[in-house]
């Protein structure tokens, strides 16, 4: 028999990416969502939130993270025994917390997959795990599901920290580059001058500008990336004024130790041949 997986938000960008997913695996999809219609006949449609889960195996949750510590408090108690319920949110402190009180006839599974809907192929993407009750079973849950992806345990509190760097970080001085991009008035003239260093930006930054607003909004909201952010305003001006009073010297300290910082931790030459291959890839 075929295990049932209910997937919550089965026509958002990761609803889709998963319930194909589980189709090739061989699973049954019951799907459910709030928002959207449901267009893959391959998937059994619910009518309702709390049908959608009565008789699943697994439920995986692809929502607003907002939405998740309440909708897991909602439908938990409906579960069957020894069902799996699947929380994959960015941030995880709340719905770390909201998955500790579930009953008990209910397994927790916490996860953050750390790849997007437009992924081909799960093999040496990063998934990670963060323990909720049993930290070995939930991790042996996980790895028996996305069995091909790479796995990093860790806590909520930390996972959060990390992901203020990883994820928080990289979006927010993106959508402000992006801002920028939008208002350029000769935009094609950008292009045509354009070197390698600006073509993999614009790629990052266009990537990051196809999630949902909402996602994007929900990423630069963590609290911990509030002391990232600082330090990065305090460092561009104290950039701005090095350079504005002509203090090369300085400039150049900073910037000097900057990169013997870095470098202890990242191949600068590897990182840069991997650039490069990377935009010549695109520009074929």
């Amino acid at each position: 028999m075929k295990k049932k997986i209910a997937i919550i938000g089965a026509e958002g960008q990761m609803g889709k990416w998963f319930s194909k997913y589980f189709l090739e695996k061989g699973f049954e999809i019951i799907g459910y969502d709030s928002e959207k219609q449901i267009l893959n006949k391959s998937i059994t449609k619910a009518q309702s939130l709390v049908g959608a889960i009565l008789s699943a195996d697994y439920v995986i949750l692809c929502i607003p993270v907002k939405r998740t510590p309440e909708t897991i408090r909602l439908i938990a108690k409906e579960m069957k025994r020894e069902s799996y319920l699947i929380d994959i949110s960015s941030l995880k402190l709340k719905t770390a917390a909201a998955l500790s009180k579930i009953p008990d006839k209910v397994n927790p599974v916490c996860i953050h997959p750390m790849f997007g809907p437009g992924t081909k192929k799960l093999k040496g993407q990063n998934i990670i795990s963060i323990p909720i009750r049993d930290a070995k079973k939930e991790l042996a849950v996980a790895k028996s599901l996305f069995s091909e992806a790479n796995f990093v345990q860790i806590d909520a509190t930390e996972h959060d920290k990390k992901i203020a760097i990883i994820l928080g970080m990289t979006h927010l001085v993106n959508l402000a580059l992006a801002n920028i991009l939008a208002k350029e008035e000769n935009f094609g003239l950008v292009e045509k001058m354009a070197g390698t260093t600006f073509k993999a930006q614009k790629l990052l930054t266009a990537g990051i500008m196809t999630e949902s607003p909402e996602l994007i909004e929900t990423i630069i909201a963590n609290p911990e990336i509030r002391k990232y952010a600082e330090e990065l305003w305090k460092d561009i001006g104290r950039m701005l004024i090095l350079i504005q009073e002509n203090r090369t010297e300085e400039m150049l300290k900073y910037i000097t130790s900057a990169k013997e910082r870095l470098v202890k931790n990242i191949d600068l030459n590897d990182a840069y041949k991997k650039l490069i291959m990377m935009v010549n890839s695109v520009d074929k």
